[in-house]
């Protein structure tokens, strides 16, 4: 492909402008009411504008997806802003309310963002995840064959030391990847230093063992053709033997004290010298900052120069703040251009005073500059926000056994939907990091089998060799099986979620796990949410009720993690019956885009949908029948729903999530005789009985004084001196708050602390939640009233 470098140079140049103009402005010429520095990354930009420049304006093609380092933001956005995308007010409100984001954001900027980034390294991990996504899409037969895109992370060499993105590679080489692109700036400085010398060769060879292909951009056009000049494989050799803090330090000083350095170390009277002394000072610091990653033509040809699917790392050496007064100053990651600074590079620049926010300010022929711009092949299409219909959820339904567990009536469920087959089951994709047994989807495993691109033959069973798992390997499977990394799990079912806006085909991702290593990958799924990545996540088994397997595989704060968690719906059914219906509301819930006006009903803004999270146990419950009666099923999704209502006179309630439901319906039954109105909460979701509750406050804040939520209309019946005792296999915290909802005594029971093995009644007595304990809490209630249980 011709490159017109001609063009792509004044692109780089604008934004490099822009990129630097908008964070100026917002820290500079914005008023300001706090006094806090706005802050933008100008020097981790102008370390990028080059490679994106050649990246966006000559390589990229529609179907291509781009995580851009968190840092570079300001270069995106002016891209964007270039390209007509973006609006002066929202450039010119950077890093403020309604204003352009400071690291790109699927969610919250207007922008075509593929994937959000900010958190260092996941952005760069997902980008891994997305390509085995559109594999596993290409495959599928309900899928139209289209062209595959390259997953492109624009990486920062900080980012990595993050250690999510070697787990990364790993399950990359598992799973074959390819079409998968990171591109490394190189600039050597990162937050609080210089990048330790010779850190790449170790990271090149990792790579290397995965293999990738690493392509190592050090040198421009500028120093490749000073090369060639006589004494210029000297100058070469120098240039690669320099140190990284040296090299930095000399740029930052500029091109008198480049010639005094390089004379000194090289001058000789002869070759050397004059290929120095042939060049002023602005010219040999413009020819010493010619770095690879710093000019847009070797950029171009270097991405040309690809011409294969296999993962390629793309290493450019740059300068951080390439282009600007602060290149190479160890402290400008955060430092920021001074006013007097920005005057005098505005004028070096050729920008007049209120042509600022002009996207043609300074090129010379706008109509020529326009042209080129509008066959750019990237932007031809528009935006890329795909999409897909919404599928039908078929009746849900699980024959309970007299007595199962959460987790096994999961299997269950799954299975028979594979089972029954329809669209639904099509869809979807489960994964687990190496514990699908144990969490109850080998069922669905055996039946649906697993993902690969080229068949792979299960010795087991051509031996004949008895086994539960059929592990069949085939381009049909629709389960991918992940090794032992929690943060590739979420950042999996964070690229399946964003499958139909990425790929323009809906999938419906579900992921297991137990339920202590939720924790394990949390800044993952903080990320998959913050995508507004739809999936399923079944974190089991959970709580001491893990009875043997000790305190280190025991959780307690995840149900605080699930009401916490924006974007994601948390549940703790305790029967099968609940989880049915709750199964059933949340594939539905998992498609929807609506707006966000809330149910009056529960005050929830269900209409947006989100990801769902299911809290299950191991522990065996008697189930209590058939129930088919509205309360239920409503109340299963919204949040709770009275197990026993309470009677007119009713002294105490208690109000259980999870597995713990034997132990309350217990000790509801033996305080009967002496309590008889007492009434039984089965807690499913404390997350949304919690959100309901919070936002119809803030309703009623607003003025809607008929605004009730949920738990307000179920606790509306109770007496005010009734005593409200709760009970969960988790952190009390979880269900305290319920007497805050109408003013109710609360005595909150749960798990404050690390477990230890033992048999689950054991490790129940020990913590205080079983039906002994809540006995004694309601005995205390009244002086002298005991109450025994056998």
């Amino acid at each position: 492909m011709t490159i017109d470098s001609h063009h792509l140079k004044i692109v780089e140049q604008r934004l490099l402008w822009l990129s630097h103009w908008m964070v100026h402005h917002a820290n500079h010429v914005r008023p300001k009411i706090d006094g806090i520095k706005t802050g933008g990354h100008q020097a981790s930009s102008a370390s990028m504008v080059s490679i994106m420049t050649a990246l966006y304006f000559h390589t990229l093609r529609p179907q291509d997806r781009v995580a851009v380092k968190p840092h570079a933001a300001p270069v995106y956005h002016a891209i964007q802003y270039l390209m007509g995308n973006q609006t002066q007010e929202q450039m010119a409100a950077f890093r403020g309310i309604g204003g352009v984001q400071s690291y790109p954001s699927r969610t919250k900027d207007t922008d075509d963002v593929d994937f959000s980034t900010g958190s260092v390294g996941l952005g760069v991990a997902i980008t891994a995840f997305a390509s085995l996504v559109q594999d596993y899409v290409a495959a599928r037969t309900w899928a139209k064959t289209a062209p595959l895109g390259r997953m492109v992370a624009l990486v920062g060499d900080a980012e990595l030391d993050e250690g999510n993105i070697y787990e990364a590679l790993q399950e990359g080489w598992k799973n074959n990847l390819r079409n998968c692109w990171w591109i490394i700036d190189y600039n050597r400085q990162s937050l609080d230093g210089i990048v330790r010398e010779g850190l790449f060769a170790r990271i090149e060879k990792i790579f290397d063992a995965f293999g990738w292909d690493v392509v190592r951009v050090k040198h421009g056009a500028l120093q490749r053709a000073a090369f060639a000049e006589p004494g210029g494989l000297r100058l070469r050799d120098w240039i690669d033997a320099c140190p990284n803090q040296e090299y930095a330090a000399l740029t930052y000083m500029g091109g008198a004290v480049w010639r005094r350095r390089l004379m000194d170390d090289m001058g000789d009277q002869g070759d050397v010298t004059a290929l120095i002394e042939k060049r002023n000072d602005a010219e040999l610091a413009t020819l010493m900052e010619n770095l690879g990653g710093n000019c847009v033509h070797t950029m171009a040809e270097v991405y040309d120069g690809i011409d294969h699917d296999r993962p390629t790392c793309i290493l450019a050496y740059t300068v951080k703040g390439w282009g600007t007064p602060i290149a190479g100053h160890k402290d400008n990651h955060g430092g920021l251009m001074t006013s007097a600074q920005f005057a005098a590079w505005r004028e070096h620049m050729g920008i007049q005073p209120g042509q600022e926010w002009d996207p043609m300010a300074a090129v010379p022929d706008r109509a020529a500059m326009r042209d080129f711009l509008a066959t750019v092949p990237f932007f031809a299409q528009g935006p890329r926000r795909l999409s897909d219909d919404r599928l039908p959820v078929p009746e849900i339904a699980v024959d309970s056994d007299r007595e199962i567990s959460t987790q096994m009536a999961f299997g269950k469920i799954l299975d028979g939907i594979g089972k029954s087959g329809g669209p639904l089951a099509d869809r979807i994709l489960t994964t687990s990091p190496d514990v699908t047994g144990t969490t109850s989807l080998g069922p669905w495993v055996n039946r649906r089998k697993l993902f690969a691109r080229q068949v792979q033959k299960d010795a087991f069973i051509e031996h004949r060799i008895p086994s539960t798992a059929r592990w069949e390997f085939t381009p049909e499977g629709q389960h991918l099986e992940l090794g032992i990394a929690e943060m590739n799990l979420f950042l999996l079912l964070g690229a399946a979620g964003l499958s139909h806006s990425l790929f323009g085909k809906r999938l419906i991702p579900i992921g297991t796990v137990y339920d202590p290593f939720v924790h394990r990958g949390l800044d993952a799924l903080n990320y998959a949410c913050y995508q507004d990545a739809r999936f399923m996540i079944v974190g089991t088994p959970s709580g001491v009720t893990l009875a043997p397997e000790g305190g280190a595989h025991q959780s307690i704060g995840t149900p605080l993690t699930g009401m916490a968690q924006d974007g994601l719906a948390s549940f703790e059914p305790a029967f099968a019956d609940e989880l049915a219906v709750i199964m059933s509301w949340a594939f539905d819930y998992m498609q929807r885009d609506g707006g966000g006006d809330p149910d009056e009903r529960t005050w929830l803004r269900d209409e947006t949908g989100g990801s769902v999270y299911l809290r299950l146990t191991t522990k065996p419950l008697e189930q209590p029948g058939r129930r088919v009666d509205e309360d239920f099923r409503q109340g299963a999704v919204d949040g709770a729903y009275w197990l026993r209502k309470p009677g007119p006179n009713c002294s105490v309630v208690i109000a259980y999530q999870g597995a713990v439901a034997d132990e309350a319906i217990a000790a509801a039954g033996a305080v009967a005789e002496h309590r008889r109105d007492i009434g039984v909460l089965a807690v499913t979701s404390a997350d949304r009985l919690n959100a309901s509750w919070t936002a119809a406050q803030r309703a009623r804040a607003r003025g809607r004084t008929d605004a009730r939520s949920h738990v307000e209309r179920l606790m509306e019946v109770l007496p005010r001196d009734c005593t409200l005792v709760t009970v969960i296999d988790g952190h009390p915290a979880t269900l305290s708050w319920l007497g805050s909802v109408a003013g109710h005594r609360t005595i909150a029971h749960g798990v404050e602390h690390f477990g230890q093995s033992g048999n689950i009644d054991d490790l129940y007595r020990h913590f205080g939640i079983d039906r002994h304990a809540l006995i004694n809490s309601i005995s205390a209630l009244t002086a002298g009233c005991h109450i025994s249980v056998s």
